[in-house]
């Protein structure tokens, strides 16, 4: 067993809400986990050393909302929405070089919530695999959706509860990680509203039912106040976006433990740049909405319900490199979050939201060593994390930051308004 000691790090802990200095960390190549974590001098010998340079390490961002599959800077031909290439051949290649893009920007795990094709199984098996480079994958497939209803054109559509029984079945044996429920309507499909209730309470018990039944989870597409209770009361893991919940809510959730993925970027994107791009359709349900939803998160967040961090990646000006760092700056600004709670949502919140916090979500022993390390404290500043910086995966080096850099160097990558 060859085994590497990384040492004089900064390193975050979640218990201690900060960073910690003068730490190490021993990690066995073999099997790219974490032996031990401590301060000063290891007291394992190892074959290699690297000095960290009192560098700032965090673990690997984890971001619980991405769509691989979708191109990541689109525009609507002639009124059509061009988001998807129309082919498996096409969504593969934008898959694979999504993935490249996360990962280098420090994005270690994802789970993806609706890939065209179902593409998003093959992918994860592939980096599994080593053939492709990018973060872990845990996967959903296609989404589900009633007939016509949101995500319609690239997902499941079943209709009443023996189809919602198959279908989610057939998606298990396909070999998901989770199961996608598009409980309401949206802001980029025409003809509904973020209040539309498309699933109703049975349908969508019957899929937490069968998932749960095989220890896999569900996330459920809420985002009126009425769908995410009823999201919330059938069981789903995950409500992703909650645009509009109220104290109801938030204790609903509270009682069933019940986790939020903001998915803050995919509105605000589209307010600030998608202006005669977007649609008018589409831009007005976000500016109805926006105030509401950003409100909605600073109250779930000061309440206490967990908050995991996602970006719904693959929408309007949304795409996979910076976004997810972005994403926590956010969190910050526009929803009251300590730099510290930010980055708890990027890591060990959406470990345990995706079920695999035994492995990922924090440096200590035990766990892969998944991190990334960079010259500022994003304690300071949570814009840090947006510049460019080492990342380790299974304790590989898969990224190298070009230079090192202060804050005032490199940021703003992107301001607040």
């Amino acid at each position: 067993m060859t085994k590497t000691n990384y040492i004089n790090a900064s390193i975050y802990s979640s218990e201690k809400q900060t960073f910690i200095d003068n730490q190490f960390m021993t990690v066995d190549d073999a099997t790219g986990k974490i032996i031990a974590v401590g301060t000063g001098t290891p007291d394992t010998i190892a074959e290699q050393t690297t000095d960290m340079q009192g560098k700032y390490v965090m673990p690997g961002i984890m971001n619980a909302h991405t769509h691989i599959t979708s191109i990541p800077t689109y525009w609507w031909h002639d009124g059509q929405e061009d988001r998807h290439p129309e082919s498996r051949e096409y969504n593969t290649m934008y898959a694979i070089h999504n993935m490249q893009d996360m990962v280098n920007h420090g994005v270690t795990y994802i789970r993806n919530v609706g890939a065209q094709y179902d593409i998003d199984v093959a992918i994860s098996k592939m980096q599994r695999e080593g053939k492709i480079a990018g973060p872990r994958v845990m996967t959903s497939g296609q989404a589900f959706s009633i007939t016509g209803g949101h995500g319609a054109d690239g997902g499941h559509e079943v209709d009443g509860v023996d189809a919602v029984v198959q279908g989610v079945r057939q998606a298990l044996k396909m070999g998901v990680d989770n199961i996608k429920m598009m409980v309401t309507g949206g802001v980029l499909r025409n003809g509904e509203t973020p209040d539309d209730i498309q699933f109703n309470f049975e349908e969508v018990q019957a899929a937490v039912a069968e998932a749960h039944h095989k220890g896999k989870t569900v996330a459920a597409h809420a985002q009126g106040n009425a769908g995410v209770k009823e999201a919330v009361q059938a069981g789903v893991d995950t409500v992703e976006h909650a645009f509009d919940i109220d104290d109801e809510t938030i204790e609903m959730m509270r009682q069933h433990g019940t986790v939020i993925v903001p998915t803050m970027n995919a509105m605000y994107a589209i307010y600030k740049y998608g202006e005669k791009t977007v649609p008018a359709w589409a831009r007005e349900k976000v500016i109805v909405n926006i105030k509401k939803h950003f409100a909605s998160i600073t109250k779930a967040a000061a309440a206490g319900i967990p908050i995991a961090m996602g970006t719904d990646a693959g929408t309007p000006y949304n795409g996979f490199e910076d976004e997810s760092a972005y994403e926590m700056q956010l969190y910050v600004d526009k929803a009251g979050m300590t730099p510290a709670q930010a980055i708890d949502t990027a890591t060990i919140n959406c470990a345990r939201a995706m079920h695999v916090a035994d492995e990922y979500g924090t440096i200590s022993a035990g766990k892969f060593a998944d991190f990334i390390a960079m010259t500022a404290n994003p304690i300071e500043d949570i814009r840090v994390i947006q510049q460019d910086k080492d990342v380790f995966q299974h304790g590989i080096q898969v990224h190298q930051a070009a230079k090192t850099a202060g804050v005032d160097e490199q940021v703003p990558v992107r301001q607040v308004g």
